[in-house]
C-alpha cells in the first residue's frame, strides 16, 4: 500500500494491497479462553494473543512508515541550534510515533472486525473455543453467520469510521483515499459525494470482496478435495462425477471475482461521469492570480542573508507580476517571517513599499499576534498597505509549530522552534474575505484535513488559496502534499492557487487537473487565470454522510446475523 504514494506512485496496488490482511484477520484462530476467565470477563471483551495484533500492526507500520518516511528530512536541525545527534533522535522519534499512531488505526480495525465476526458464531458463548478447527468462513473457529458481503460492509464501515476519528486529531496524513491522488482522477471524484471517506470506502470494499472471494474459493477447494477423496473408493463412474464437480467448483471460484471487478468498474464509471461534466465558467468570474515561489532554504531562512534574499526575491517577483496585470499575488507560508500585524515593522520593507506603489492586492505568509502568542497567518494587504483580511493556520504541526504537553516537555525540546514565543491555532470558524469574494484558505498541514476546506466552501468560499513551506522535507512529501491539494479542489469543486517555498507550487482546476506545477528548489514567478465558483457538491452540502450510513447498515446486518 505504501508503494501507491509518491515517490513510487503505483496507485493500482491500493485495490489489492489490503486483501491479504483481510484474509489473515478473518481466518485467524483465537486463543483458548477458559471457563474461569470467562466468568470474570464481560461478554464483549476479547483477549487475543500478541501474535494476532502483529498481523495488522506490521501492515500498518509498513504502510504508514514507508509512506511518511520523508519526515526524516527534518534532520539535521543544526540550523535551529539542535546538535546533530539530538536532531537525529528527534526525527526518529517523530517518525516512529506517527508510524505507530497510524498502525494503531489498522490494529483497532482488525480487533473490532474479529470481535464483531466472532460474536455471530453459532455457539452458546463465542468466548469458549476449545481446540477449534481452522476458520471456515468466520473468525475464531467454526463458521460465522455473517456472509462475505456482510463482512465487507462491516469492514468498510469500521475503516471509514476509524479514519474519521483519527482525522479529528493532530496527526493525520495517510488516509487510504490519498493513494489515488493525483493520478486516478475518476475515482477521486467520488470525493464530491462524501469527501475522502467515499474513496476510502471504495478501496476497502473492493479489497474486501477480493479477500472474501479468495476465502470462499479456498473453502470450496477443501470441500471439493474431500468429496473427490471419498469417491476414489467407488466406481469409475462416480470418480468421473467427482472430477466434474471439481471442475465446476474451479469455475465457480473464478466467478466470485466478478463481483469485486464489477464494483471496481462501476465505481470508476460513476467517478468518470462526474469528472466529465462540462466545466462551465460564468462570465466575469475570472481572476488572474500570480504566485511567487521564493526558494529560501530553511537553513538560511532566519539569518540575515536569507532574510535579504527573501525580501529581494519576493519584491522583484511582486513587481513583475503587478506589471503583468494580475489581480492579486500569493506568497508561500511564512514567506516574510515576522509579525505583519506590527505596522512599524512592515512599513520599512521594500516589499511593503512595492505594494503601495503598484497597488495590487498581496496575500502574504507571515506571523500574526494573538495575545502573548503568535499565529502562522496568511494576510491580505490592500493597495493602502492595510491588512484587510487574515487567516490563521488551523492545524499546527506537533513539535514543529507547537509542543504537546508543553508544561512537561517544553524545557527539553523548546529549541525545536526558531520563534521566541509559541504558535497558537486559528479559529475553526474563520472566513477570508477578498475584494473578489470569499476565499477558501489552507496553510500547509491544513491540506490534510478535508473538513477545513469543506466548511469554508459551505460558507461561501469561491476559490482555494493554499500557502505552504515544505522546505523541511524530502521530495516525496512535496508530491504527497500536492496530491492532497488536488483532492481538496475536487471535493469542493473549486479552482486552486497553491504557493510553496520550494515546491510544488501549482494551479489546479475543479477536475483535479494540474494546469501548471513548479519545479523543486527553484525560484519561480508564475500567473494564471482561475475562476470563482459557487457550486455546492453533495459533500460540501452534507459533509461525510457516507460513514454514518455505512455504520447504520453494518449494524443492522450484524444484528440480523447475531439473532
Amino acid at each position: 500500500m505504501a508503494l501507491t504514494t509518491a515517490p513510487v506512485n503505483a496507485w493500482p496496488l491500493a485495490w489489492v494491497a489490503l486483501a491479504p490482511l483481510w484474509v489473515l484477520v478473518v481466518s485467524y484462530e483465537r486463543a483458548i479462553i477458559t471457563e474461569k476467565k470467562q466468568k470474570v470477563l464481560p461478554s464483549f471483551l476479547f483477549i487475543l494473543p500478541a501474535s494476532f495484533f502483529l498481523l495488522p500492526a506490521l501492515w500498518g507500520i509498513g504502510y504508514h512508515g514507508l509512506a511518511i518516511s520523508w519526515i526524516m528530512g527534518i534532520h539535521p536541525m543544526t540550523w535551529l541550534g539542535v546538535p546533530w545527534w539530538p536532531s537525529l533522535a528527534i526525527a526518529l522519534f517523530c517518525w516512529a510515533f506517527i508510524t505507530l499512531w497510524g498502525a494503531g488505526l489498522v490494529t483497532v480495525w482488525a480487533w473490532l472486525f474479529i470481535i464483531l465476526n466472532s460474536l455471530t458464531l453459532p455457539r452458546k458463548n463465542p468466548l469458549l473455543i476449545l481446540n477449534s478447527p481452522p476458520l471456515q468462513g468466520g473468525a475464531g473457529g467454526g463458521r460465522s453467520k455473517l456472509s462475505g458481503l456482510a463482512r465487507v460492509l462491516i469492514g468498510t464501515a469500521l475503516w471509514c469510521a476509524l479514519e474519521s476519528i483519527w482525522s479529528m486529531g493532530s496527526l493525520w496524513w495517510t488516509s487510504l483515499s490519498y493513494t489515488q491522488s493525483p493520478h486516478n482522477l475518476a475515482i477521486l471524484h467520488l470525493g464530491q459525494l462524501s469527501g475522502p471517506s467515499a474513496v476510502t470506502a471504495a478501496i476497502v470494499a473492493v479489497n474486501g470482496l477480493i479477500a472474501e472471494a479468495f476465502i470462499a474459493g479456498r473453502r470450496k477447494k477443501e470441500e471439493g478435495s474431500s468429496a473427490t477423496s471419498n469417491v476414489r473408493d467407488v466406481t469409475d463412474g462416480r470418480k468421473e462425477e467427482g472430477r466434474k464437480k471439481k471442475g465446476e467448483g474451479r469455475w465457480k471460484k473464478w466467478v466470485a471475482y466478478i463481483l469485486p471487478a464489477g464494483l471496481f468498474l462501476v465505481l470508476h464509471i460513476v467517478g468518470w461521469s462526474l469528472y466529465n461534466r462540462p466545466l462551465i465558467q460564468e462570465a466575469g468570474t475570472g481572476l488572474k492570480i500570480g504566485i511567487i515561489q521564493g526558494n529560501i532554504p530553511n537553513e538560511i531562512k532566519f539569518d540575515s542573508g536569507g532574510w535579504r534574499r527573501a525580501l529581494e526575491g519576493y519584491t522583484a517577483g511582486y513587481k513583475e507580476l503587478a506589471d503583468r496585470g494580475v489581480d492579486a499575488v500569493l506568497l508561500p507560508e511564512t514567506a516574510l517571517p515576522f509579525i505583519w500585524t506590527n505596522e512599524y515593522q512592515r512599513s520599512t520593507l521594500s516589499f511593503y513599499q512595492a505594494i503601495l506603489q503598484r497597488g495590487v492586492l498581496a496575500w502574504v505568509g507571515g506571523f500574526g499576534q494573538e495575545g502573548d502568542s503568535m499565529t502562522n497567518s496568511l494576510l491580505a494587504i490592500d493597495k493602502t498597505g492595510e491588512i484587510v483580511s487574515r487567516y490563521d493556520k488551523l492545524k499546527l504541526v506537533p513539535l514543529g509549530e507547537y509542543i504537546p504537553f508543553y508544561e512537561i516537555l517544553g524545557g527539553i525540546i523548546n529549541r525545536l522552534s526558531p520563534l521566541d514565543t509559541h504558535l497558537v491555532p486559528g479559529n475553526s470558524k474563520q472566513w477570508f474575505n477578498t475584494p473578489f469574494g470569499h476565499a477558501i484558505v489552507g496553510i500547509c498541514y491544513d491540506s490534510a484535513f478535508a473538513e477545513v476546506f469543506r466548511y469554508q466552501a459551505a460558507n461561501g468560499g469561491e476559490f482555494i488559496l493554499t500557502a505552504s513551506n515544505n522546505a523541511h522535507y524530502k521530495p516525496p512529501m512535496l508530491a504527497q502534499h500536492h496530491a492532497l491539494d488536488v483532492m481538496r479542489a475536487i471535493e469542493t469543486d473549486r479552482w486552486a492557487a497553491i504557493a510553496t517555498n520550494t515546491g510544488y507550487s501549482a494551479f489546479v482546476n475543479p477536475r483535479g487537473e494540474t494546469i501548471w506545477k513548479s519545479g523543486i528548489n527553484t525560484y519561480e514567478v508564475r500567473d494564471a487565470t482561475i475562476y470563482r465558483r459557487q457550486t455546492r457538491t453533495l459533500y460540501v452540502r452534507w459533509g461525510d454522510w457516507l460513514t454514518p450510513l455505512l455504520l447504520v447498515l453494518a449494524g443492522l446486518m450484524w444484528l440480523i446475523a447475531r439473532n
